[in-house]
């Protein structure tokens, strides 16, 4: 497989402290890739290398195949990446039919983004709540609805920040069910997160971060077997 996005030997440093330290990191094309580790472990740091708000200390981050290590946020995006952050920043006050013809409005012309919005909402499960103003969606519906803005850009590349954060038990394996009907139409998706169960649900391979550190990567199987991982989870750091 090819890597659609890569990280080379990526540094992240404040003052003294290495909160990256030579990550190396491959997404193939086409597939869902997790990032998890123990709290404190750079997770949220990295992902902020790949997405450009952070410049790296040192290394180098690659986007089908073109250095976008000094790119903005918005330069990527540009590029094929969207990206759904933790806490939804949807429109509260305006419809969510209009949340998404707001996100279409970058991609499409006037006469194709009805058909796309109707898609888009039934994708998302959210056809009776069209009219209702965002801000009185439950939590789960509005990350939903974030999630489906974020598809509006019609990415090659999708990256999820705790996507499940705040869900209720449903609507967590609800939100799985939507990753795996992305990845299977094509999409590739890199998803932050630390529920397990979530996980195991939607993960092809696994990457796990300790101490800044890339600390294991394989299948979600071979992970979830490996009793160094087990430790860390735990809050052990006196790992062999």
């Amino acid at each position: 497989m090819t890597a659609i996005l890569e990280a080379r030997g990526l540094h992240k440093r404040f003052g003294g402290l290495a909160a990256v330290a030579d990550v190396d990191l491959a997404i193939e094309d086409g597939e869902i890739h997790c990032l998890i580790g123990p709290n404190g472990a750079g997770k949220s740091t990295l992902f902020k290398l790949l997405l450009g708000t952070y410049d790296p200390s040192a290394g180098r981050v690659m986007f089908q195949g073109v250095d976008v290590t000094r790119q903005k946020p918005f330069e990527r995006v540009l590029h094929g990446m969207s990206i759904k952050m933790q806490v939804p920043s949807v429109f509260r006050d305006l419809p969510v039919s209009q949340n998404l013809v707001i996100a279409l409005q970058r991609r499409l012309p006037r006469t194709g983004i009805e058909a796309e919005m109707r898609r888009l909402l039934a994708l998302l499960e959210l056809e009776e709540q069209a009219g209702k103003p965002a801000g009185e969606l439950s939590h789960g519906q509005q990350q939903w609805l974030e999630i489906g803005m974020a598809l509006a850009l019609q990415p090659r590349l999708l990256l999820l920040d705790e996507p499940t954060a705040g869900m209720s038990t449903d609507e967590t394996f609800r939100t799985g069910e939507l990753i795996q009907r992305l990845n299977a139409s094509g999409m590739t998706i890199l998803v932050v997160e630390h529920d397990m169960a979530f996980i195991r649900q939607i993960a092809q391979r696994v990457t796990v971060l300790h101490l800044g550190r890339v600390f294991a990567q394989d299948s979600i199987d071979r992970i979830i077997a490996d009793p160094r991982v087990a430790e860390i989870y735990l809050g052990k750091t006196d790992v062999d």
